[in-house]
């Protein structure tokens, strides 16, 4: 059952994407009753401003739903209409419409004043008797209650508020968060980031062979065979040169092994925006689809792979309706891009960040954004990591030993296969859920230097917050310590390799994977291990104001050694995320290595 007020109902834009998931698959829930409180004022809104429709309900001719219209003068009339709808819905399983026409006696609140902007409805309303009022004297008149009867029952009902009013003051509602099939769960106290999610070799391998693997009848399209299928075999048997398709295939097959279900939903997620999960295959005879990862054997979980349609507000909402369902089903919302977003933001603000701490409700929601400037313009570079940064509650000031973090959200910049791995594990194997927000890769799904082994995922390995720098050698040489995250790490590490001779091991480039939890500890140690450098820098090539780095710099600052300020190299601040000029784009990135490496 939805209420909706009559103004909402034809201007909220995720009454019209919600209608339009109704009767999708993967998205229908068997119908909603849908209840329009129309009483044909939004706030101060009259009708005439408010839509552009005869009737508020028109919107819902979008999916051929049935509307009833009744008058709420007539409450037999009223119980009728709800009979029907709610009988509708039963037989038909499908969305039906009640719009309740009334009127608002009282203004939006309790300083509100109706009549400053519609005196002429409020001279009528006020002249007006009440409903009740009207059908008890109805009553009347026909002998079904007699005036003593209806004093009686108005007078009760009147002292039974009282009453719950007054118990109101004492009451404690029972916290149920923890209950049902959230038992076995505990609510942090700290966030945990080292858990060991390796798996063995053997399984990965098998695991690896099951998510390509189709009936011989089944028939593959050709490319898929020859540029998927067999370079994944490939690289299984070799152990090496695994990719992010294949990890995140790793990942999600091995968690169905484990018990759990999965649910992969966006815009295109079965083969993925850039053509490289195919979580799913289409037959090119039939046009069935096939998913592979559902054939592993044994008492597995179920993935189900919910291609939606082109929404993020609805969609977003759907599935963090589905993560606060059961801490057993891993559900994973794709961006096609990972500023569609956008769209959202209103799911991410009310209910993604922030659910936990106002209703106790634990969500175990990943956002998988794609991320990465790579000259194609300012639209689709940037997930907006900044904005959900903003939203978390860790510390400001990480001096303190002795300071919690046990943050609403996680938010990770992941550069290799294996680290995605790990997360997706890890997000299911804790005995906690947090939402878990993913700026993840573009160019990094196809390029050489960003893979992983199987080595790397075996157990032992678990996600690493930080990661040290593999370039300098001897840390004692090291004058400069370059912070940071995401693809411009790989640029970084080949400028720094075509200039090694000049740079000699003084510049170290830290990897910063996980960004909140601020990885406090991990990057003491980084510190620390470089005890002669005089320089610490932030390096991002997002814009000033957009990125990480307003985040990261007042607590990174507050753990670096007395007399230090950590320096910054990007972009400077801009109201778009990058130019879209291309001349001017490669500029930029080519100041920002030079800038990163150059003047010692």
């Amino acid at each position: 059952i939805q209420i909706h007020g009559d103004a909402a109902f034809t201007g909220q834009g995720v009454i019209m994407e919600t209608l339009g998931l109704s009767n999708l698959p993967h998205f229908s829930l068997g119908g909603t009753v849908h209840i329009i409180i129309n009483n044909q004022i939004g706030y101060t809104t009259p009708a005439t401003n408010a839509r552009s429709t005869l009737y508020t309900s028109d919107i819902a001719k979008l999916v051929n739903a049935p509307v009833i219209h009744v008058n709420g003068d007539y409450p037999e009339e009223v119980a009728k209409a709800v009979s029907i709808a709610f009988e509708y819905r039963k037989r038909f399983r499908k969305d039906v419409i009640i719009d309740l026409i009334t009127f608002r006696r009282w203004g939006h609140n309790e300083l509100d004043e109706p009549s400053f902007t519609q005196p002429q409805m409020y001279k009528i309303i006020r002249a007006r008797e009440s409903v009740p009022k009207v059908y008890e004297r109805k009553m009347e008149e026909e002998g079904i209650v007699s005036k003593r009867d209806a004093q009686t029952v108005r007078s009760e009902f009147a002292n039974h508020l009282e009453e719950e009013l007054s118990a109101s003051k004492e009451y404690q509602p029972e916290a149920d968060h923890l209950k049902g099939k959230w038992s076995g769960l505990i609510m942090p106290r700290e966030a945990v980031t080292s858990l060991d999610t390796g798996v063995d070799i053997s399984t990965l391998q098998h695991v690896g062979e099951k998510s390509v693997a189709v009936e011989s009848t089944f028939s593959v399209h050709p490319r898929l065979s020859k540029h998927h299928i067999q370079p994944r075999l490939k690289k299984l048997s070799e152990g090496t040169s695994i990719d992010w398709a294949t990890a995140e295939a790793l990942a999600l097959g091995t968690l169905l092994m484990d018990g759990y279900n999965i649910r992969l939903c966006g815009q295109d997620v079965g083969r993925g925006t850039f053509s490289q999960r195919h979580a799913m295959f289409v037959c090119q005879e039939t046009e069935n689809v096939f998913v592979p990862l559902n054939s592993i054997g044994g008492s597995q979980g179920k993935l189900e792979v919910a291609n939606s349609n082109l929404s993020e507000l609805a969609v977003l909402g759907f599935e963090y309706g589905v993560s606060i369902q059961s801490p057993q089903v891993l559900p994973i919302w794709e961006a096609q891009f990972g500023d569609f977003h956008n769209t959202a933001q209103v799911i991410i603000d009310t209910y993604i960040s922030s659910g936990e701490t106002k209703w106790l409700r634990q969500s175990g929601l990943v956002m998988l954004l794609p991320h990465g400037y790579d000259g194609a313009g300012p639209e689709h570079s940037s997930s907006r990591i900044e904005r959900f940064l903003q939203l978390c509650n860790t510390p400001m000031d990480m001096s303190d030993p002795s300071a919690v973090q046990n943050p609403n959200m996680h938010v990770v910049i992941p550069t290799t296969p294996a680290q995605i791995f790990h997360l997706l594990r890890r997000q299911m194997r804790r005995n906690f859920r947090k939402p878990l927000v993913v700026a993840g890769p573009k160019t990094l799904l196809r390029l050489s230097a960003a893979t992983s082994t199987l080595q790397e995922m075996a157990p032992g390995t678990s996600f690493l917050p930080v990661i040290s720098d593999t370039m300098a050698g001897d840390a004692a040489k090291v004058k400069r310590v370059l912070f940071v995250s995401g693809k411009l790490y790989y640029d970084l590490i080949k400028a720094y390799a075509a200039d090694s001779a000049r740079i000699d091991g003084q510049i170290a480039i830290v990897r910063v994977e996980e960004i909140c939890p601020f990885p406090r500890q991990e990057l003491i140690e980084e510190v620390a291990r470089f005890a002669s450098a005089t320089e610490f820098v932030w390096c991002q090539e997002e814009t000033m104001n957009a990125g990480a780095y307003s985040f990261v710099q007042p607590r990174l600052q507050s753990i670096l050694p007395d007399g230090h300020k950590l320096g910054y190299v990007g972009r400077e601040p801009l109201a778009a995320p990058v130019t879209g000029v291309s001349r001017v784009y490669k500029a930029e990135q080519a100041q920002i290595i030079s800038d990163a490496l150059i003047g010692l």
